[in-house]
């Protein structure tokens, strides 16, 4: 994995760990609190989980990876102040794989709906917003929010995908 983006981005050393020292990788990396943070954390994602090893772990569907990553990262910009960067931590978990991915923002307060959906949640086709929780709801196996020290943490885990069921082709 290579470091994270240089200095324009608010950025924070690699990787922690390996799959060399038996224990999972984990990468935090500050972002921007500007939407600018969405494609940064799109490409960030893309490139932690194309950089690993074939074979060294089962690995999340990338493309969903970086759907959620987005809905999380837009959330925490969209819905908190602008004091201070956003964390977003990557988790490589171990066997049998898969990744935990989370967005520390200063906002202390929780996105109720993530874990608590009304019982009637309908969606409207026509409204920009409303999608982001429920789609992380529906993809993830395990989602949800903790308190942090400067705030929360809204965070989602993905399973890994055999590598012979990745790379099949259409």
């Amino acid at each position: 994995m290579p470091e994270a983006p240089g200095p324009a981005a608010g950025s924070a050393p690699g990787p922690a760990a390996g799959p060399a020292t038996g224990r999972p990788a984990s990468w935090h990396i500050r972002l921007p609190h500007t939407t600018a943070a969405v494609p940064i954390a799109r490409a960030l994602i893309r490139a932690a989980l194309n950089d690993i090893e074939p074979g060294m772990a089962a690995l999340p569907d990338g493309d969903t990876a970086e759907l959620l990553t987005a809905e999380l990262v837009a959330n925490a910009v969209e819905h908190t102040a602008g004091q201070g960067p956003i964390e977003l931590v990557v988790e490589l978990l171990a066997a049998p794989g898969g990744c935990q991915i989370e967005v520390h923002d200063p906002e202390p307060a929780g996105p109720a709906a993530l874990v608590r959906p009304g019982p009637e949640v309908e969606v409207d086709p026509w409204q920009e917003h409303g999608r982001g929780l429920l789609l992380i709801r529906a993809l993830s196996s395990d989602c949800g929010h903790r308190p942090t020290a400067h705030g929360k943490a809204v965070w989602f885990t993905l399973p890994g995908i055999p590598a012979q069921r990745r790379h099949r082709e259409p």
